[in-house]
């Protein structure tokens, strides 16, 4: 912002001079020609008009006070008026040194008394007085967002900063609005429309926190923060919204989340304050209208125990506090039951914590990113374990390894995996995959186009979770797979209610259909077992033959598939 002043110094800034006086007039244009372009107004009714029409390019008014028409007094009570003329600075020049007060009350700039005795002083006057209104003006132009009126980021968290130095023991709160599903709104309605609900939503919070000291800024494109007094009944403001939606837009289509951080520890950094209060507001789901959720001390325990597993994570995996469990999967369809191939599966065992189950860590994982990292450390040991029981046994015992929709869209995910069966001397017909149903329901074609790269390459692919992802019976005929796996949801009743049973009657059939083999999982009981048998299943996973077991438990299964195919 400097810089740029300093080059405006090169421009020649325009000034109007508002004096009755000719003479007057004359002297201060000889004074100021020389930097300036000089304006000329006799009176204040010419000045103004010369203002409005120069209102974006004036620089400074030098203003007398006695004038006929319309004296100095009247033409700053006008000017206080308007807006865009409010943004010019206004220097008063007068004899009447008891005039001073009252001119700076009405909004001048500056006050010089007459006559002007030392030019290089005036000058001077003149010249840091515009840079200083320069200098505001820029400031103000980007100090507030222009869609919602709200603060920019960095203002307000400078606000908020100031707020806490001032009036370190006034108690405060934070909120957090979110505007539920705001890009679907934007694309079923327009742009046009998703800026008027943003300017809704932010007049409604400006005019909400002006009695209240409060401060609020836009996060991202539909999230908005606020910092205020402490308020007893923050669910007003969404009253607020909903009725000022529904002026705006006729009826009311949004659903708003907020979450709330009541009596802010100012210990807290201040990023991290707004940090919990938005943990509150997502924690809402997403198809709850106008709900509120408050930061509480469940959330901070949750909180800082989600932080410690990611802070721990690559440190378990060095110290070798992961290891990658197997699950047998059982052919079922021949006389007697073998060992087909396995499953494998993450566990930890962390050094303070104890263990953790896999459905905690593994979604903290993959909502923040660090998946891959944990992905990698268990196909790069399942694949090494594949060779390991090869040379030890003298039988393949393929393992199949989940991939997330995640980890396909990686770019060198193909080349990853290739490279980590070459790296264990394995072939990619020993190393399968498991790919969820749901990853293929969303970017589908670039999903089905490196699935079938994978296959290309000779991995059997397994569609995971059968079942729970919603695809069309067109897109699954479409689908590069090799196997259908059954969720565990669709077998657990199938020994007990006849709807179940049909259910998985079906799938068997577009199994069929299809040409793949079908995995069923989550079988626990011989009932189970022996239905799915009857149905044609070809393979079963669960408790019925086993948990999930370290490596070297699994190889009991291992020996005894030996021992089955020699004999």
């Amino acid at each position: 912002m400097k810089e740029f002043l300093e080059n405006r110094l090169k421009l020649k800034r325009r000034i109007l001079v508002v004096d009755d006086e000719e003479i007057e007039r004359k002297m201060l244009k000889r004074m100021l020609q020389k930097d300036y372009r000089v304006f000329l107004a006799a009176d204040g009714q010419e000045a103004l008009s010369i203002m409005k029409e120069n209102q974006d390019t004036l620089s400074l008014v030098l203003l007398d006070l006695l004038m006929p028409k319309m004296n100095g007094y009247d033409l700053l009570a006008e000017v206080a008026k308007n807006e865009n003329l409010r943004k010019i600075p206004i220097i008063v020049l007068t004899a009447d040194n008891s005039a001073e007060v009252k001119s700076l009350t009405m909004g001048a700039a500056d006050f010089i008394p007459k006559p002007y005795d030392i030019p290089e002083v005036v000058l001077t006057r003149i010249n840091k007085t515009i840079l200083l209104y320069e200098s505001l003006n820029l400031i103000s132009a980007t100090k507030r967002d222009s869609l919602t009126g709200v603060l920019q980021w960095k203002y307000f968290m400078n606000y908020v900063g100031m707020a806490d130095n001032y009036a370190p023991e006034q108690d405060r709160d934070i909120l957090v609005l979110d505007i539920n599903r705001f890009h679907i709104i934007n694309e079923i309605h327009g742009r046009h429309y998703g800026d008027r609900v943003l300017a809704a939503v932010g007049k409604t919070i400006t005019e909400y926190i002006d009695d209240k000291y409060g401060v609020s800024c836009r996060s991202g494109t539909n999230s908005f923060y606020i910092y205020l007094f402490h308020q007893d009944n923050p669910e007003e403001l969404l009253w607020k919204i909903h009725l000022a939606l529904e002026d705006a837009l006729g009826e009311d289509k949004i659903s708003i989340r907020m979450g709330v951080y009541s009596h802010v520890d100012k210990n807290l950094e201040i990023e991290k304050r707004f940090d919990c209060a938005l943990l509150a507001c997502k924690s809402i789901k997403e198809n709850r209208k106008g709900d509120i959720a408050y930061y509480d001390i469940d959330m901070h325990i949750k909180e800082h125990y989600e932080e410690r597993l990611m802070q721990d994570m690559e440190k378990g995996i060095a110290a070798g506090e992961f290891e990658v469990y197997y699950q047998p999967k059982f052919a079922i369809q021949a006389e007697q039951p073998y060992l087909s191939s396995s499953e494998a599966l993450i566990r930890w065992k962390h050094h303070e914590l104890g263990v953790i189950n896999p459905d905690t860590f593994i979604p903290i994982f993959e909502k923040n990113g660090m998946i891959q990292k944990l992905d990698q450390f268990i196909w790069k040991t399942a694949a090494n374990q594949v060779m390991e029981w090869k040379r030890k046994f003298g039988v393949t015992i393929p393992i199949s390894v989940n991939v997330s929709r995640i980890d396909l869209l990686e770019p060198n995910f193909v080349e990853t995996i290739c490279k980590i069966v070459r790296d264990a001397q394995i072939s990619p017909a020993e190393y399968m995959i498991e790919i969820t149903e749901s990853a293929y329901t969303e970017d589908s074609q670039n999903i089905i186009d490196i699935v079938q790269q994978l296959r290309n390459f000779g991995f059997h692919i397994e569609m995971d979770d059968f079942g729970t992802g919603y695809s069309s019976l067109n897109m699954i005929s479409s689908l590069p797979i090799d196997v259908l796996k059954l969720d565990m949801a669709f077998v657990k009743h199938i020994h007990e209610d006849p709807k179940a049973l049909r259910l998985v009657e079906i799938v068997m059939e577009i199994a069929r259909l299809l040409n793949v083999k079908v995995v069923a999982e989550g079988v626990e009981v011989e009932a189970q077992h022996e239905l799915l048998k009857k149905i044609g299943v070809n393979l079963i996973q669960g408790f019925y033959y086993s948990r999930p077991v370290p490596a070297k438990d699994f190889e009991a299964f291992i020996k005894e598939r030996v021992s089955y195919d020699y004999n």
